[in-house]
C-alpha cells in the first residue's frame, strides 16, 4: 500500500497573517467548506484567544459538516506560573469544542531564556501540562515545535527534551518548524531523524518560505520520514508565505507516490488554488508551479511542435492531472505549430503549410515588434486569424471618427465622446458622457451599435489595462491597452496600440465588439 501523507492546511489562521489577506468569518466559513470538499486531513480554524472573529467563525463552524477534515483549533502552552486549567487562553480553546487542539511551545533554549525568561524546566512543565489538560478532555493534541530546526541546531539535547514532554504528555502528533524559514533541506532531514529516532508518535513538519525553501525542506522532511505536512493553499502566510500546499501535494503524490488526498480531488487543485485567491482578492500567480495558467504555457516554436507530437517532450505531467490546461501562446517567438494549435484552441481550422498560415504569422511577428501583444488577447488573435483565411475581411461596422472633450466645473470632471459610425454604408453620429474619455467613447459606440446589434446590449467591459511600452520617450511613448469583455456567459481579450491612449482604447473597444458579433 501506498504511504499516506497527512495534509494539515493553516490558511485560515497562518495564511490570514500574510500581508494584504483580510478575512471575514465569511471568507473562512467559504474557504472551510471548500478545503473540506478537497479532502485535506485537517484544517485550521485560528486561534481563537486572539480575535473575536475566530471565536465567531468556529461558532459559525459548527454548522459545517466535516466528513473528510478534522477542524482544529490553534494556541499556545500555558502561562509560566499557571495551571493549564486556569490559564484563560488554554480554557478558551476547549470552549470553541473542536476535535483537534493544536499548540505550539517553545524547542529553542535560547528563546526559553531571552523571549519566555523562565528555567528550560518550566518551560519543559509547561508543555507537558498543556499537552495533559487538554488531552484530560478528549481532545486530539498536535504539537507544532516552535524554531524546532533552530533549536535543535542550537541545543540537540534540550530540543529534543521539549518534543519528548509533549509525547509525555500525551501529544498524538509532534510537528517541528522552521519557523523562521532559513533553514537547508538537509539540515530539516538530520532533525527529522533525530525526532523519528525518540518519538513514539507520528512526526510532522511545518516550513516557511523565506530563503524560498518551504517546498523543498517541506519534502526532505517528508523523505527523512515525517508523516503529516503542514502548509497553505498558494502559500499565503506571514513575511514570505509558507510552504505552499498546491505544490508539495502534488510533489507528495506525483512524484513520490505517496497519498495525500484522492485521487479525485487532484483533479480539483487548479480550482482549489484560483477560488481562495479569489476569496483573498488576490490576482492568481500565473507563473505559479501546477496550478498557475502559465505552468502549462509554450511559447518557443520549438518547443510547441514537439508538444504537438509528444506532450512530455515539455511537460513533466498531462495538466489534467491537477485540473490546468495547456496553453499555446503566440509571439514573434512563435513558430506555425504556435498559430495552428492555437487556432485549433479559437476554432479555426488553419493548415500549417497554407500561404495563408505564413501571412498570418509575418504580420503576427510585424504587430509584435511593434508593441502588440495577442498573449491575453485572444479575441483579437482570431480576427486577425480570420481576416487572413478570407472568412472575416472587416468587422460588420465601421469607425469612421472620434471625438473626445474633457471638460470640468464645479461638479467636478466629465467626458464627452462624438463617434461617427458606418453600418450597411448609412452612417450614424452619436454623442455620449462618461466618467473619463475612455469611458465616453465605449458609451458613445455603444449607443450607436446596439441599434443594429441589440445583442451587443449584454456585452459589457471587465477589465482595463494599460501599459506604457519605451517610457524614455515620455508622453509620447506607446500605449498598449488590452481589454477583457464578457457577454455574462463568456469573456475575451482584445488589444490596441497607439502613441495615443485613447485610439488604443478604441482599437481594443472595437475588436471586442466584432468578436462578440463574429
Amino acid at each position: 500500500m501506498a504511504r499516506s501523507i497527512e495534509i494539515y492546511d493553516t490558511t485560515l489562521r497562518d495564511g490570514s497573517q500574510g500581508q494584504g489577506i483580510h478575512f471575514t468569518v465569511e471568507d473562512k466559513l467559504r474557504i472551510a467548506a471548500e478545503l473540506e470538499r478537497f479532502g485535506m486531513t485537517y484544517i485550521e480554524g485560528g486561534w481563537p484567544g486572539s480575535n473575536p472573529r475566530d471565536v465567531e467563525f468556529f461558532a459559525q463552524a459548527k454548522k459545517l459538516k466535516f466528513k473528510n477534515a478534522k477542524l482544529a483549533a490553534f494556541g499556545s502552552t500555558r502561562r509560566k506560573g499557571v495551571k493549564a486549567s486556569e490559564d484563560a487562553q488554554v480554557r478558551g480553546l476547549l470552549e470553541v469544542e473542536t476535535p483537534v487542539v493544536t499548540i505550539y511551545g517553545k524547542t529553542s533554549a535560547l528563546h526559553v531564556r531571552e523571549v519566555l525568561r523562565c528555567s528550560p524546566e518550566e518551560n519543559l512543565a509547561m508543555i507537558r501540562d498543556t499537552v495533559a489538560y487538554l488531552k484530560s478532555h478528549r481532545r486530539e493534541v498536535i504539537y507544532d515545535c516552535e524554531h524546532a530546526i533552530d533549536g535543535w541546531k542550537e541545543d540537540p539535547e534540550y530540543a529534543l527534551a521539549t518534543m519528548l514532554a509533549a509525547v509525555e504528555g500525551g501529544a498524538d502528533r509532534v510537528v517541528l518548524c522552521d519557523t523562521n524559514g532559513g533553514s537547508l533541506p538537509a539540515t530539516v532531514a538530520a532533525a527529522t531523524r533525530a525526532a523519528l529516532a525518540v518519538l513514539k508518535v507520528p512526526v510532522g513538519i511545518h516550513t516557511h518560505d523565506d530563503a524560498g525553501l518551504g517546498l523543498a525542506n517541506a519534502l526532505a522532511s517528508l523523505e527523512a520520514g515525517a508523516s503529516h505536512v503542514q502548509g497553505t493553499v498558494n502559500g499565503i502566510g506571514e513575511r514570505t508565505g509558507n510552504c505552499d500546499l498546491t505544490a508539495v501535494i502534488p510533489c507528495a503524490q506525483l512524484k513520490f507516490g505517496w497519498k495525500c488526498v484522492p485521487s479525485t480531488s487532484l483533479r480539483g487543485l487548479s480550482a482549489l488554488s484560483r477560488f481562495v485567491d479569489g476569496v483573498a482578492n488576490l490576482a492568481p500567480d500565473p507563473r505559479r508551479p501546477w496550478v498557475g495558467t502559465a505552468a502549462f504555457a509554450h511559447k518557443g516554436g520549438t518547443h510547441v511542435d514537439a508538444v504537438r507530437k509528444f506532450s512530455a517532450a515539455y511537460e513533466h505531467i498531462d495538466p489534467a492531472t491537477v485540473g490546468n490546461e495547456r496553453t499555446v501562446l503566440v509571439s514573434d517567438q512563435s513558430g506555425r505549430s504556435n498559430i495552428v494549435l492555437k487556432a485549433q484552441a479559437l476554432g479555426i481550422d488553419l493548415d500549417r503549410d497554407s500561404p495563408a498560415t505564413s501571412t498570418a504569422l509575418d504580420e503576427l511577428k510585424k504587430l509584435e515588434h511593434e508593441g502588440w501583444s495577442f498573449e491575453d488577447a485572444e479575441a483579437s488573435l482570431a480576427l486577425l486569424l480570420r481576416r487572413h483565411l478570407g472568412k472575416s475581411k472587416t468587422a460588420p461596422f465601421e469607425v469612421i471618427s472620434y471625438h473626445v472633450t474633457a471638460r470640468g466645473g464645479k461638479e467636478g470632471a466629465y467626458c464627452e465622446a462624438v463617434v461617427r459610425v458606418r453600418i450597411d454604408n448609412e452612417e450614424t453620429l452619436t454623442v455620449a458622457e462618461g466618467d473619463g474619455p475612455v469611458h465616453a467613447l465605449d458609451q458613445a459606440l455603444r449607443q450607436a451599435l446596439v441599434k443594429s446589434f441589440p445583442r451587443l446590449a449584454k456585452v459589457s467591459l471587465v477589465d482595463y489595462k494599460v501599459r506604457i511600452l519605451g517610457g524614455g520617450e515620455g508622453t509620447a511613448a506607446k500605449t498598449r491597452v488590452v481589454i477583457r469583455s464578457s457577454n455574462g456567459k463568456m469573456n475575451w481579450g482584445t488589444v490596441g496600440v497607439s502613441e495615443n491612449l485613447v485610439e488604443a482604447s478604441l482599437r481594443a473597444i472595437t475588436d471586442g465588439y466584432a468578436y462578440a458579433l463574429s
